[in-house]
C-alpha cells in the first residue's frame, strides 16, 4: 500500500512541476512589467480557468492528499526515517567528552597546569 501511494506521489510531483512550468504568468504582457493591470478590478483581470490551471489545482490537491496519507501510514506502522534530533543531545551543563581535570581531594585547591617558563641564561 505504501509503495503504491509513494509511486503515485512521485508521478504527481513530476506532473505538478511540468504543469506549473508550462503556464504563463498572470502579468506576462508589457503593462505588467510596469505595474499596470489590464482592468480596474481589485485583484487584476481574471480570465476563464484554462485546462492548465485546472490540472494544477487537481495535481496540487492530489499532492497534498498523498503527502498526508503517506505521513499517516508511516506513523501508524511505526516506520520512521530515524530517531529524533533530541534523542542525541546532551543535557545542559554536561559535555559529551570526558573531563581532563584530575580528581580533587578534600581540602585541595584545583590546580591548572602552567606552560613551561622560558629558561634565562
Amino acid at each position: 500500500m505504501i509503495i503504491a501511494i509513494t509511486i503515485v506521489h512521485v508521478v504527481v510531483c513530476f506532473f505538478l512541476v511540468i504543469v506549473v512550468l508550462l503556464q504563463s504568468g498572470k502579468a506576462a504582457d508589457l503593462a505588467g512589467a510596469f505595474g499596470g493591470m489590464g482592468s480596474q478590478t481589485a485583484f487584476g483581470p481574471r480570465g476563464s480557468a484554462t485546462v492548465l490551471s485546472k490540472a494544477t489545482t487537481i495535481a496540487a490537491v492530489m499532492f497534498m492528499l498523498t503527502s498526508l496519507s503517506l505521513s499517516i501510514l508511516y506513523t501508524r506502522l511505526g516506520r520512521s526515517s530515524g530517531s529524533s534530533v533530541f534523542d542525541h543531545t546532551t543535557p545542559a551543563g554536561s559535555s559529551p567528552y570526558p573531563s581532563r581535570r584530575l580528581p580533587i581531594k578534600a581540602g585541595q585547591l584545583p590546580v591548572t597546569p602552567r606552560p613551561a617558563a622560558p629558561v634565562r641564561k
